[in-house]
């Protein structure tokens, strides 16, 4: 028998892993951008900030290292996904990336969401993901020991994306009060719509939202929001807004939430923003999109400079760095 004495590797003494800033965030989960209070919104775009600052000065620091992030996607994704692993990384963390193939895990042998979930949080210390139904973020968090972040929970939400979104109406106009956002497209089913519309209600903005009738911002969210007070106005016509939108918020008509493929094809080509359209607009305003573009804005449009869509991808990362840090206690 060896006589050799085990000798302890790690110092367990030293705990590196205890939150540095006590942010309101740290181990929270993000479901919903109905927990965002204005505060909660300035502290994490002020974070923002500062991962945009070094990003650019820097590329990528150490904030996150030893943490791992595992990125769950049960519906296709390529600028949120990417966003949070590029996140991820640029602070020094990991990644699991479950993003492709989610028919090749446990999943297609009947493993239930709570069970996978359980099973991820073993590996990781931060869990985002996206799935087609409605809830399933706020199922998944509910049992989940270590923070869920929606990435998108069918045609509910998708709060990351509306934080980016606001975000980007205000680093592009300097402002958010005072504005107004004509929203166009799928508002029915669009959860970046949703959650978009619901941070800012939150703030002195007008609203417009131009749709075909069977895609109508849904009636318990324009309830709301009259009765919240906020100016909102309905129409068909891209031509009825554009002059006065201090911001064009374009979505895409998402073939994936009809269950009638006749119903789509109706609306599918439903209006297009082009450069002669834009000549309508204000010479200081931005064009935005959550992307992917189906045909909804023309390539052209890409050349003018209020076309902000691919700004606000970059823009994502920055949030998503924010939320990243604040929400495992280091920023």
């Amino acid at each position: 028998m060896s006589n050799t004495q085990l000798v302890p590797l790690f110092n367990l003494d030293q705990n590196n892993r205890e939150p540095k800033i006590m942010n309101g965030f740290y181990q929270k989960d993000i479901i919903s951008v109905s927990q965002f209070s204005k505060a909660d919104l300035d502290y994490i775009f002020a974070r923002a900030d500062e991962m945009a600052a070094m990003s650019k000065r820097w590329g990528t620091c150490d904030l996150l290292k030893g943490y791992t992030l595992a990125c769950v996607f049960y519906e296709p994704s390529t600028r949120t996904s990417a966003s949070f692993i590029a996140a991820m990384e640029r602070l020094g963390g990991k990644v699991i990336p479950i993003t492709e193939g989610i028919q090749y895990s446990s999943v297609s042998k009947g493993e239930s969401l709570i069970d996978s979930m359980l099973t991820l949080e073993q590996y990781c210390d931060v869990i985002v993901m996206r799935h087609p139904d409605i809830g399933s973020s706020a199922t998944a968090a509910k049992y989940a020991h270590v923070p869920i972040i929606n990435a998108g929970d069918g045609a509910g939400e998708h709060p990351t994306q509306g934080l980016l979104d606001l975000y980007t109406i205000k680093t592009e106009l300097g402002k958010i009060d005072g504005l107004k956002v004509a929203m166009i497209g799928d508002l029915r089913y669009g959860r970046t719509v949703h959650s978009l519309t619901k941070l800012l209600s939150q703030y002195d903005v007008s609203l417009r939202f131009v749709s075909p009738d069977t895609l109508r911002l849904p009636l318990d969210l324009m309830n709301n929001l009259i009765d919240s007070g906020i100016n909102v106005r309905e129409s068909n016509k891209v031509a009825d807004v554009i002059e006065n939108a201090d911001v064009l918020y374009v979505t895409r008509i998402q073939k994936e939430r009809f269950t009638d493929i006749l119903q789509y094809e109706e609306v599918k080509d439903y209006f297009e923003i082009t450069p002669e359209l834009m000549q309508s607009a204000k010479e200081k305003m931005i064009v935005m999109h959550p992307l992917p573009r189906v045909g909804e804005i023309h390539y052209k449009v890409d050349r003018d400079p209020r076309a902000a869509y691919f700004r606000q991808v970059q823009n994502g990362m920055f949030v998503r760095m924010a939320l990243l840090a604040a929400v495992l206690g280091q920023a």
